[in-house]
């Protein structure tokens, strides 16, 4: 029996998924004005409660600007080339960690087995694969597809 994964190793959740969805459409809209996270549930099929929890994580991280009122919404807080899908993923599921012994950027401290570990190996080169991936994609990159960007406020 393997036992259950550890609670810091990475891996993409909803949470991951509907916000990389959620950035997206706001690069779709570019330039044209807000958004409004009603539009967007309703688009991509999600939650809006839930993508009320995801801005608030985004505008922390300094991705996502916000406008109350009459003709309020969302926009990126900067151009869609400017933003990686690995700004994104971090702001939501933190560190790109695939394994507990391969912290991001930080010597590894953690693990009693790390001297003589024979995968560690294998952890180090995933976390670098899969940061490397995420940082080499922008938002403005993953908009290029034929469908067009919602209606602004």
């Amino acid at each position: 029996m393997l036992g259950n994964p550890i609670p810091t190793a990475f891996h993409v959740s909803t949470r991951g998924e509907y916000g990389m969805r959620l950035m997206v459409e706001l690069a779709r809209s570019w330039g044209r004005g807000t958004v409004s996270l009603h539009a967007i549930a309703e688009r991509e099929d999600l939650p809006e409660a839930y993508l009320e929890q995801l801005v608030a994580a985004l505008r922390k991280a300094g991705l996502v600007t916000g406008k109350r009122g009459a003709g309020g919404g969302y926009l990126l807080a900067r151009e869609p080339a400017g933003i990686t899908a690995g700004d994104v993923v971090r702001a939501l599921e933190g560190p790109i960690e695939p394994q507990i012994c391969t912290a991001e950027g930080d010597p590894v401290v953690n693990c009693v087995r790390q001297q003589d570990c024979g995968t560690h190996e294998v952890w180090a080169k995933l976390q670098k694969s899969i940061a490397t991936a995420l940082d080499s994609m922008t938002l403005a990159e993953l908009v290029m597809t034929k469908r067009p960007a919602l209606a602004t406020t």
